[in-house]
């Protein structure tokens, strides 16, 4: 058995660390989109759940908060309504140009404000836990367009290809 050196502080990864794994998982997400036939993105789904065209929008507006609420600290919470359509190209053509504000605007993040607890809608946490929960969010919905591809006997993308 190995003896590993105590830590004092968690390791967690660099800014741009993030932004890479941040932009990594928006690319994949943006694959799942574009491999559900147009007319199954927004009414399709499976056990009473939301059609994946309405998560990836959801997706999209909590990317949206968290990248405001990085850079100035305010959280609102979302109008899950606003700006929701059920055109694909729409939901693509804005996914795209957060993705270019994410890659242009995350690094101008001052790292002190990760560690700093923030009032969120949906609770108090650190600006490293909401960027997670992001993260975490796009995740979860992402799985739910892997499994109704598969209901619609379509196979999903590679999830380890980010």
């Amino acid at each position: 058995m190995q003896n590993t050196p105590a830590v004092d502080s968690p390791v967690i990864v660099s800014p741009a660390q993030f932004l890479e794994y941040w932009q990594g998982n928006r690319r994949l997400t943006r694959r799942v989109i574009e491999a559900f036939p147009e007319d199954q993105l927004f009414s399709f789904s499976v056990g009473g759940m939301r059609p994946f065209g309405v998560l990836a929008w959801e997706i999209q507006q909590v990317s949206e908060l968290t990248l405001t609420g990085l850079l100035t600290g305010d959280w609102p919470m979302p109008d899950w309504r606003e700006g929701v359509s059920q055109d694909r190209a729409e939901l693509l053509a804005r996914w795209d140009d957060l993705t270019a504000r994410i890659e242009a605007e995350l690094p101008q993040v001052d790292v002190a404000f990760f560690p700093q607890t923030h009032t969120l809608p949906w609770g108090e946490m650190s600006g490293w836990a909401a960027a997670i929960y992001n993260i975490d969010n796009e995740i979860h919905h992402r799985g739910q367009g892997y499994v109704y591809l598969r209901a619609l006997g379509l196979e999903p993308p590679p999830f380890y290809e980010r």
